[in-house]
């Protein structure tokens, strides 16, 4: 932070990114408000019977090459636009500040008006990418986007309670340099390939969505690096998650409640700042409620509780190690390793 003096009314009146933050907040929910309301225009529209865990209900049984193409050049559209805008970013501003930059409030007006368009798009043509990709393609992008997370951590809250995993300096650059491409990627293609439909599932996830959209319009700003902020999001997945689970009446809800409570536990909240205390008072209440959950459930179904965890951690080693083969494969192993703009530069 630079060492400028100025009283605490011209501070506060600085922050536009907070000031942003929580505009977009309430934006996130008035576009969730507005899928909600608009969702019963839908109810008339036929679709083929589920099939399972790997169909995806909500497409159209017939599709036309104007679902198709509304959907995919629309899709196609917003990615393009927002990865033009990180690159911008990158090369022309590259510095963090308490202030939007031009490019912020390009961002914003961006995904807010694609929003919209996907919006109207469903109540036109209906499909979003799920009539042409598996379901798991938008699952697992959202999984690695977690992963990279964790990664880019490792650094400042380590991986396992606190302890930092000793993974290549070039490695952790390149996730942190180029993470904000992909994450752009996992949250778009993810946003596109769902109709805006107004399941309690899809309104939960909608509104996860926005909330990464957003923080994906706030790159270059010391909000986009809040540790409080982004573990919010980080967090919402749990949330998330046991909803969804809930309301698809499976009974499988303490695998997501535990298994992403698990990694709170593990790696989130030794970033958090809290006592020693605390995060022992955390992590005995997590062990507790989860024998109590399962003292009813049996424990012969215990492995629920880390099969999160577990994938989690083990993708960690694989990403490092995808991204340490393809520097070396690229020749860039070896080039000098700066981190990319950050408070503590």
């Amino acid at each position: 932070m630079e060492n400028v003096k100025s009283s605490p009314a011209k501070v506060e009146e600085s922050r536009t990114d907070v000031n942003a933050l929580w505009f977009g907040i309430g934006i996130s929910f008035l576009f969730t408000a507005l899928i909600y309301l608009l969702g019963p225009r839908l109810d008339q529209i036929a679709l083929l019977p589920d099939e399972g865990a790997s169909w995806y209900y909500w497409k159209l049984p017939e599709p036309t090459f104007w679902t198709r193409a509304t959907a995919w050049g629309l899709y196609l559209a917003h990615q393009l636009s927002i990865w033009w805008l990180i690159f911008y970013s990158q090369t022309r501003v590259k510095k963090y500040s308490t202030r939007l930059h031009a490019v912020n409030y390009w961002a914003l007006a961006v995904n807010a008006l694609f929003i919209l368009l996907h919006v109207v798009q469903t109540h036109i043509w209906y499909d979003g990418l799920a009539q042409d990709v598996s379901i798991w393609s938008s699952q697992i992008s959202v999984i690695i986007l977690l992963v990279w997370v964790l990664l880019m951590e490792n650094p400042r809250r380590g991986i396992f309670f606190g302890k930092k995993l000793s993974f290549s300096k070039q490695v952790i650059h390149f996730a942190r340099k180029y993470h904000g491409y992909f994450f752009a990627w996992a949250t778009i293609y993810t946003f596109w390939y769902h109709p805006a439909v107004s399941t309690p599932g899809h309104l939960v996830g909608f509104l996860y969505m926005f909330l990464l959209l957003l923080q994906g319009s706030l790159f270059f700003t010391r909000i986009h690096l809040n540790k409080y902020w982004t573990f919010v999001q980080e967090f919402t997945v749990l949330v998330h998650g046991t909803i969804v689970a809930v309301l698809q009446g499976t009974g499988i809800w303490p695998m997501f409640a535990f298994g992403f409570g698990g990694i709170f536990v593990i790696s989130q909240m030794h970033g958090l700042g809290l006592s020693k205390t605390a995060r022992w008072l955390i992590g005995v209440g997590y062990i507790l409620a989860s024998l109590w959950v399962y003292s009813g459930r049996g424990f012969d179904r215990y492995y629920e509780v880390i099969s999160i965890p577990l994938i989690d951690y083990l993708a960690v080693f694989i990403l490092a190690g995808l991204i340490g083969l393809g520097l070396r494969v690229y020749g860039l192993f070896g080039k000098p390793a700066q981190s990319p703009a950050s408070p503590a530069d």
